[in-house]
């Protein structure tokens, strides 16, 4: 594992629940961050990160949906409040389910596409930026896809919602960059899971991008070696 030094450093992860998130969390925490974690659930999220419960340099926030503006602000609330300041924000809050030709996809089915990956995205960072800003400056990191620069067939709204959380990065770099706010994405390719495991079982799983190695990306653009990183998607494919 690289070495990042985070002390001293407030960092938000959000989804820190999911395979990704979970993994993301600890790699912050043994590098020193002062975390706060959300998530949907928060009887797992208390069960995962129960050794970090007690701990007044951690806070855990459950029950939070990102699609959700009001539960976005009482997540910001509670990070002022614990913290009184933030230094980064890393979102790893999104989801994928197949579906069919456009021609055939319920409505419902691409809302839910668009509010799982970019509502979210949209809401967070809106709920959170002031806090980043009062804070003198920070990062954010949002996590896109390769999906969100070429379509494919049962994925159409996933992959405009991968497609927008880049274009939101982009415009909210332009907006932040001069509050001292790095504002950056992350395009995974397949991500080695025991979900997308069992997906595909028959798949060459060493091919994939271990979440370990994507979460170094995340904290060097969280790093300060990242201060000159504006408005960029990072492709993170692994091999394949």
């Amino acid at each position: 594992m690289v070495a990042f030094d985070f002390t001293g450093k407030v960092v938000l992860i959000t989804g820190a629940t999911g395979a990704l998130g979970r993994v993301v969390a600890r790699q912050f925490h043994q590098a020193g961050a002062t975390l706060a974690l959300c998530a949907r659930d928060d009887a797992e999220l208390r069960h995962l990160f129960a050794d970090l419960a007690s701990d007044p340099r951690r806070l855990l926030v459950g029950g939070i949906d990102l699609r959700e503006p009001d539960d976005c602000d009482r997540l910001a609330r509670a990070v002022q409040e614990r913290f009184g300041r933030l230094d980064a924000l890393v979102n790893t809050v999104g989801g994928f389910t197949a579906g069919p030709p456009v021609h055939e996809t319920p409505l419902e089915d691409w809302d839910a596409m668009l509010a799982m990956n970019l509502r979210t995205a949209f809401l967070v960072s809106r709920a959170i930026a002031p806090l980043l800003i009062r804070s003198g400056g920070g990062a954010i990191v949002h996590v896109s896809g390769r999906a969100g620069l070429s379509g494919f067939a049962g994925g159409a709204g996933y992959c405009a919602a991968k497609a927008g959380v880049i274009r939101l990065t982009e415009a909210l770099s332009a907006e932040l960059k001069e509050h001292g706010v790095n504002v950056n994405c992350i395009l995974p390719g397949t991500i080695d899971t025991p979900a997308n495991r069992a997906a595909r079982p028959d798949a060459d799983f060493s091919r994939w991008v271990a979440p370990d190695a994507l979460g170094e990306v995340i904290m060097f653009l969280c790093s300060p070696a990242a201060r000159a990183i504006h408005g960029a998607a990072i492709p993170v494919y692994g091999l394949s």
